[in-house]
């Protein structure tokens, strides 16, 4: 099953690791490539404590208030193609691809060159693609989708971004 967890609320990431923790609870072995980001989130520590998971990050820095540079567009190929890799060796059960939509947006690879690694998937997977801006053809192969929509944030109060809750 492919699932998509976009719009522009908050807890499509947060959505997924659920879901990879109940996987990881039921011995299942889950791949996490988070695109785009490259900072020390906190689920990078819990994460390393759950052996059923594997999390990867393909991206440098946080460049979403300036444009990608050629080393941000680099990165994210890279993590598409070890990304591949990881699931040609079938040894995962699930797979969360992080950010990918975001990814998309930035043009740091091509929904074709998604497609490519999605249809690398053999049966009985379960497939996470997360982030804003999801497009249409995500929304055409999703057996499950939820849009996660900002009715009210405290962000927009000045309340910047807590570690623990957002970071």
């Amino acid at each position: 099953m492919i699932h998509l967890y976009t719009g522009n609320g908050k807890g499509k990431t947060t959505a997924a690791l659920g879901l990879a923790l109940r996987a990881a609870g039921a011995g299942k072995r889950v791949f996490i490539a988070q695109f785009v980001k490259g900072m020390d989130y906190s689920e990078l520590h819990s994460i390393k404590r759950i052996p059923e998971i594997e999390l990867r990050q393909f991206g440098l820095d946080c460049f979403i208030e300036n444009e990608p540079t050629q080393f941000d567009i680099d990165a994210a190929k890279q993590g598409l193609e070890e990304t591949k890799k990881i699931i040609l060796t079938d040894v995962h059960d699930m797979y969360i691809l992080d950010e990918v939509c975001i990814a998309l947006h930035y043009n740091l690879f091509t929904i074709e060159e998604l497609q490519g690694v999605i249809d690398s998937i053999t049966e009985k997977k379960e497939l996470i693609l997360t982030g804003r801006y999801a497009p249409k053809e995500l929304y055409e192969i999703a057996d499950l989708i939820t849009e996660m929509n900002e009715v009210k944030h405290y962000f927009t109060k000045g309340i910047q971004a807590r570690k623990g809750i957002e970071y």
